[in-house]
């Protein structure tokens, strides 16, 4: 009995040996992960914030094309080639020879996907004859003088750096081709005058001087290192005469306080406003709009969008039009934007503002291009990778009061 009473004595100080071990290893145990996530838990980088971000929102937004969009985003874009009509050079000759082709003069010369033989349904016939005047309208309004060349699709050639002419002019400027298509939809007429709000770095800018119509243009850009970015563009590009204050005026307002500068002013204005640039948060960390010291600005983009856009239906004179834009697939700073600046320019301001309809523009570089199907406000040129420029988003809005 002796034994046994000892027997159970041991077992009983073991289990409570092993009961005060075990609470010891897991407070340990605690403490240990706590201190150690503290100390040692790796932070995302912007890039792969971004990602996470993106795939949560987009895979919603387009469904089954987001994956192909998404590895389109993450691989190498393709960049066209904006013929500078300042220079004396003349590069068409040798980019057409390495296989290159103006995509904007292919589209005059394309043959007009509505054209007869129709169905024998009157009905149906209208409406094939309704678009295929719309997109002979929408190609009478794209200017002749803008060239703007790329690689066939499928082809990843990269371009050269271009040359500069015997006056120090470059030959053409590299940008992302769909960058082109707001410019060519804002159809500048002769004599006009045009509103940049957001000009910087410049190739929106310099597309629409491509166009030779404008009378007068105002750049303008609040960021100081943008505005750097700018002033070099049009340096580069541009001969002396044209950088006059009569023809060209250069400032760093913030946007959204242009109404105190004079409303009711230009033909036309280009609203390219800031956004979270969806290729270049994915592939770089410096300047990401993803990175920690800056999640208020990047909360703040869809009210700031929307100051701007409004900003731009003031400076517009009644009958005037106004180019939205953005770099990002975000339905949240795209057609949300637009509707919310129409609704509150309304209320607000009085004014009174009309989408204007692109299906028939963009049809017509359908086989440059791939859009995004059934878009009820705007066009969005989605990236691929056998055509990979974009994301393009663009919105025309037409003041009528």
């Amino acid at each position: 009995m002796a034994t046994q009473r000892l027997w159970n004595s041991m077992a009983a100080q073991g289990v409570l040996h092993n009961k005060v071990r075990n609470l010891l290893q897991i407070t340990q145990k605690r403490h240990r992960v706590k201190t150690k996530w503290a100390a040692t838990h790796p932070k995302l980088s912007a890039t792969n914030l971004a990602l996470q971000n993106f795939d949560a929102m987009y895979s919603m937004q387009l469904g089954e094309l987001w994956p192909s969009v998404r590895v389109s985003l993450l691989s190498e874009r393709k960049y066209g080639a904006l013929v500078n009509n300042f220079s004396c050079g003349d590069p068409v000759t040798d980019l057409q020879s390495l296989g290159c082709r103006d995509f904007i003069a292919s589209s005059s010369t394309a043959a007009d996907p509505f054209s007869p033989p129709y169905s024998g349904s009157h009905q149906f016939d209208q409406h094939i004859v309704n678009e295929g005047i719309g997109i002979d309208l929408a190609r009478a309004s794209i200017s002749p003088n803008v060239k703007c060349l790329v690689f066939p699709k499928g082809d990843t050639s990269r371009f050269k750096p271009a040359r500069l002419d015997s006056a120090g002019l470059l030959t053409y400027y590299l940008m992302d081709a769909a960058s082109v298509l707001p410019v060519l939809a804002l159809n500048v007429q002769k004599e006009e005058s045009v509103l940049d709000l957001c000009a910087a770095p410049g190739g929106k800018t310099l597309a629409l001087l491509q166009t030779q119509a404008v009378r007068f243009i105002w750049a303008n850009d609040w960021s100081g290192s943008r505005m750097s970015r700018l002033q070099r563009t049009l340096n580069s590009c541009l001969p002396h005469d044209l950088l006059s204050e009569d023809k060209l005026c250069i400032t760093s307002f913030d946007g959204r306080e242009w109404h105190e500068l004079g409303e009711n002013t230009f033909d036309k204005v280009l609203v390219d406003v800031p956004c979270t640039t969806d290729r270049h948060s994915l592939i770089e960390e410096d300047n990401n709009i993803f990175s920690r010291s800056r999640t208020k600005e990047k909360r703040n983009l869809p009210l700031c969008q929307t100051q701007l856009l409004l900003t731009g239906l003031q400076a517009v004179r009644k009958g005037g039009e106004v180019m939205y834009s953005t770099c990002t697939l975000s339905q949240l700073q795209n057609q949300c934007v637009v509707e919310q600046a129409i609704s509150l320019a309304n209320q607000e301001l009085g004014i009174t503002a009309e989408i204007v309809h692109l299906q028939p523009f963009t049809t017509l570089f359908k086989d440059t291009f791939h859009f995004a199907p059934d878009l009820n406000v705007g066009a969005m040129v989605l990236p691929h990778l056998t055509a990979n420029f974009g994301p393009i988003y663009f919105c025309k809005l037409r003041r009528l009061s």
